[in-house]
């Protein structure tokens, strides 16, 4: 009997043990994507017009000579965090809701959704005094396309440490 509790405890450590490793690769999956998604909204602001970005703080406190401040730096990376939770809530809802739309224009309707986002968090940035600026709607598809093709190409060099282990 005691050899019985002896292998049941041992495997719901094993069990415990195994849910923890899949709980921090979870965040590590996270932190990547967020850093990711900064990144791409760094080349989208650099190079689409009508996109910028105003830092939370005026002060300039250099990380390396020739990349972007420290202030500047965590802006990318809370607009990145705002923009996957809003993608994640509102956008996810409007896929499933805009589906038929979806089919009838064969995805592209895809990239309007995309540039929607973008307003979105645009509209929040304004509420919180810094963050994405958009200037109209045709700034936030172009901007939502490079964001996209970016993320896509950096992720395919990052892939191997985004995957599921099982």
């Amino acid at each position: 009997m005691n050899i019985h509790r002896l292998a049941t405890t041992d495997t719901q450590a094993d069990v415990s043990e195994s849910s923890q490793s899949r709980h921090s690769g979870g965040v590590l999956r996270l932190v990547f994507r967020s850093l990711i998604t900064a990144v791409a909204l760094g080349v989208a602001v650099w190079s689409v017009p009508g996109l910028s970005m105003t830092p939370y703080s005026d002060a300039d406190t250099e990380i390396l000579i020739g990349f972007p401040s420290l202030e500047v730096s965590l802006t990318y990376l809370i607009v990145a965090v705002v923009f996957g939770v809003v993608n994640t809530v509102i956008g996810n809802t409007i896929r499933v809701v805009a589906f038929p739309i979806y089919i009838l224009t064969l995805g592209l309707i895809a990239l309007l959704v995309n540039g929607l986002m973008l307003l979105i968090v645009h509209q929040v940035s304004t509420w919180l005094g810094f963050g994405l600026n958009v200037d109209g709607l045709s700034a936030g598809v172009l901007g939502a396309l490079v964001l996209s093709v970016t993320s896509w190409i950096i992720g395919l060099f990052f892939r191997p440490l985004l995957r599921r282990r099982r």
